[in-house]
């Protein structure tokens, strides 16, 4: 059978993948440094409530911020800014992941705070539109996924960083049908992408004192995108001789992070895109679900924080909506504190959330009307929050 018409589509399409990747590389090759917040007269918070429980969740975390950035609103430091139409209806009405009007409102912004967005798959009743939160770091080059998880009592104390731009995400809805027996999809991986996020791993191991990183792959079989990944990784690491690393493959990784003797061995973890994607769900377990863990998307000019867990329609449907679990968004706030230049505050904000959430649960979230309301939990939080003896109380339960 001849198969050259078939071919010769897929060479058009891919040639156009390729273009587009190259202006990427090109693009990055001219990024400018990091911004730097301490010299903004106003930085400015975007919140974005985005689908199902999203707007329930998300105006509590930005209660919470308002609260604990009280002064600096007062005085013009701190800005706030509501961005709505980040809805699936939307985005379907423009047959579009992020309509126009609403990514100019997202790069008036500094620091995004954005509740969960609902992607289509196949079977739903919307076209199918690249994932809003792909988009957005594509489109804001929010190239380092930073997700922080941590159980004192457990010995675990591990923040993963990764890849946001690349791997088999990149090209999630690019693939390509050649025919109705052969179906394609891609992964991706560019030398300034894998660097940045390698060193931006090693960075933070060097000046946080956690001086360990671990490279998770599968370079042994994915030996082209995944071998570089590792390559680069060697190189970066004589950057930084100080810094213990080692390398894991992905798959006994996911085994050796339930193996109590090794995962206390584990600090700093950086993945490429999809490996990042499960592992840090598995880790959120250990927090107690991925409804109480926040994920930090960093660029050089922009910063966009999110829960990791879904948009959780069925709640809305059926009336629970306002008993949705805002500990994910209100931790991922904590996040957007310390990004910006506010640790004391967002030190408070991460003690204030254990004690009520793991430790003293005066109230606790059950995701229907035999527990809290968001807002409950969301007052609780800044009662606890006013206490003068708030470390001493946290430091007490472990």
């Amino acid at each position: 059978m001849d198969y050259s018409k078939q071919i010769e589509k897929a060479k058009e399409h891919l040639g156009k993948l390729l273009g587009q990747q190259f202006e990427r590389i090109e693009n990055m090759k001219a990024t400018k440094d990091f911004i730097n917040y301490d010299e903004l007269d106003t930085i400015v918070i975007g919140i974005v409530g985005g689908d199902g429980i999203g707007p329930y969740i998300t105006a509590e975390a930005q209660r919470i911020l308002e609260f604990l950035l009280k002064d600096d609103v007062q005085k013009g430091r701190i800005k706030f800014k509501v961005i709505e139409g980040l809805t699936i209806e939307n985005r379907a009405k423009h047959n579009k992941a992020i309509p126009d009007d609403i990514l100019e409102e997202l790069r008036k912004c500094h620091v995004i705070l954005k509740g969960p967005t609902t992607t289509p798959r196949a079977g739903d009743p919307w076209p199918n539109i690249e994932s809003a939160n792909v988009a957005m770091r594509k489109e804001l080059d929010l190239f380092a996924n930073v997700r922080p998880v941590k159980v004192p009592e457990e010995g675990i104390d591990w923040v993963f960083f990764r890849e946001n731009t690349e791997g088999a995400y990149a090209l999630g809805s690019d693939g390509i049908v050649v025919n109705d027996d052969l179906y394609l999809d891609f992964t991706v991986t560019t030398y300034q992408g894998s660097y940045r996020i390698i060193k931006a791993a090693f960075d933070y191991a060097s000046k946080s004192g956690a001086n360990k990183v671990t490279v998770v792959t599968k370079a042994n079989v994915v030996k082209t995108t995944d071998g570089k990944f590792l390559e680069i990784a060697k190189e970066v690491a004589k950057e930084y001789p100080h810094v213990e690393w080692d390398d894991w493959y992905i798959d006994i990784m996911t085994a050796k992070l339930i193996d109590p003797k090794r995962r206390t061995q584990f600090r700093v973890m950086v993945l490429p895109n999809l490996y990042g994607d499960i592992l840090t769900d598995e880790a959120a377990e250990f927090q107690g679900g991925v409804g109480t863990a926040g994920s930090a998307n960093i660029g050089t000019r922009y910063a966009m924080f999110e829960a990791i867990h879904g948009s959780a329609p069925r709640m809305v449907e059926e009336g629970r909506a306002k008993y949705a679990d805002p500990s994910s968004i209100i931790r991922t706030a904590g996040m957007l504190l310390e990004h910006i230049g506010y640790n004391e505050e967002a030190k408070k904000l991460s003690m204030a959330l254990d004690i009520c959430g793991q430790y003293e649960k005066k109230l606790v979230i059950t995701g229907r009307d035999t527990g809290a309301t968001s807002e409950e939990f969301a007052n609780y939080i800044m009662e606890t929050l006013k206490r003068e003896d708030l470390e001493d109380r946290w430091k007490s339960y472990l």
